[in-house]
């Protein structure tokens, strides 16, 4: 029988690499707090009215990329395929809109999109997700931007370009419409299929395409800055004024878009330039419509969102500090059956003193024992036999100088917590 393997398009996180991804989390978590967002913990699927209207109909995510079924009272369902929708229902089911403004929220979590997998973008794929809900100040924009260059100067990231743009609102965004399909008409057979499908339903997705030749095309297309409304174009001057009075390096790019219908006003992203043509690690902006699009009140807010696969691959690519893979600080060594339960109490008591330890299951002798504890990375090796047993001692073997030590067994705890402190190793709770 042929055994069964994951899905194209999904991976397992193994051990190895799974400690990099808790760094960042713990650095996406401290640096949120610092900047007085709270955690929310999501749902992983939601009606597929959710998405379909919060998202658009026309967005290629809508259209191609949801997992979407029917549960058994033939509801339909999809698997989150962002985050933004899901925290805007949240944020007005539990009427966080009558509350104190914005409500600044994040969290983390896996998301799920069917498209071709490729480096760093897999169908299954985490994603940290920062929202500011019900101010529409932009300077809280500026706010959401400085968070995310923040978490990325925290976790030591360079060669990042910082594009800003306005997508206007629905009170210009139709003049620009109108001026952009005038431009595209006499060049739709250059466009590739799925921009000339794009044209009428939503020119602006047309500057955001990757093909070569559409992309040569859009370059040449008026700006949106252009049409901007009175509202829209003050906003987009005073984000431009907010992020270069915080030293933020940033440049003006007039075919970002985004892919998601609900940004109005501020678009941005964080490029890596280490990461070839998929290099966005950050994506966000202003979506002030998207309550009243799923049946709120008018709220407005903006955010951004940041692929953990992306932010661990360019972290990797340009050799930033991230931590170290856990290992134990001590690994009891047991020679002896007869001396096994004394040795897996004194594992009990290491662990419960905050001393991450670790010992043999499968019946190795001493000196296999020795080696699994170097190859785990131990500092130490208490090794508790019959011999010790009877002489109520306990052996300590550095394992890093080969020095050995004993130790009377009732100040063994003790005595490993004072040889580790001196090693620079507090116990985990400190």
């Amino acid at each position: 029988m042929e055994s069964i393997k994951a899905p194209r398009g999904v991976r397992d996180i193994l051990p190895e690499e799974s400690w990099k991804w808790a760094f960042v989390l713990d650095v996406a978590r401290r640096t949120a707090e610092d900047f007085g967002y709270a955690e929310v913990h999501l749902p992983v699927f939601e009606h597929t009215e959710l998405f379909s209207r919060g998202i658009g109909e026309t967005t290629d995510v809508v259209e191609k990329e949801m997992y979407t079924f029917q549960d058994r009272a033939e509801r339909s369902l999809t698997l989150r395929p962002e985050a933004t929708a899901s925290m805007v229902r949240s944020y007005l089911e539990h009427g966080m809109h009558r509350g104190v403004q914005p409500v600044k929220l994040w969290c983390a979590g896996p998301m799920f999109r069917y498209e071709r997998p490729q480096k760093g973008r897999y169908r299954q794929f985490w994603q940290l997700d920062v929202e500011a809900i019900g101010a529409a100040d932009p300077f809280v924009d500026v706010e959401i931007i400085a968070l995310s260059l923040e978490l990325y100067r925290r976790l030591g990231l360079s060669n990042l370009e910082v594009k800003v743009n306005s997508v206007g609102c629905p009170e210009c965004r139709p003049t620009y419409r109108k001026t952009l399909r005038s431009f595209l008409e006499p060049r739709l057979d250059e466009l590739c299929d799925t921009c000339r499908s794009r044209f009428d339903r939503n020119p602006l997705r047309i500057l955001d395409c990757k093909n070569p030749q559409c992309a040569a095309i859009a370059d040449q297309a008026p700006s949106v800055v252009e049409s901007l409304c009175g509202e829209c174009g003050t906003h987009f001057g005073l984000l431009q004024r907010g992020l270069e009075g915080i030293g933020a390096s940033f440049s003006l790019d007039k075919r970002l878009v985004r892919g998601l219908d609900y940004y109005t006003k501020t678009a941005y992203e964080v490029l890596s330039g280490d990461l070839g043509a998929q290099n966005a690690v950050c994506g966000g902006g202003r979506y002030d419509n998207l309550a009243e699009v799923i049946g709120g009140p008018h709220v407005p807010g903006v955010g951004f969102a940041a692929g953990i696969e992306r932010i661990v691959l360019t972290m990797e690519q340009q050799g930033c500090f991230m931590g170290s893979a856990p290992r134990p600080a001590v690994f009891v060594v047991c020679p002896d059956e007869e001396a096994r339960p004394e040795a897996f109490a004194l594992l009990h008591l290491l662990r419960q003193s905050g001393v991450a330890a670790d010992m043999d299951f499968t019946g190795k002798g001493m000196k296999a024992q020795l080696k699994v504890a170097a190859g785990k990375g131990a500092l130490l090796a208490c090794i508790l036999g019959s011999e010790e047993l009877r002489a109520s001692r306990l052996a300590v073997k550095d394992l890093e100088s080969g020095e050995q030590h004993l130790y009377a067994r009732e100040e063994g705890v003790a005595s490993i917590r004072s040889l580790l402190s001196n090693k620079g190793i507090s116990r985990k709770d400190d």
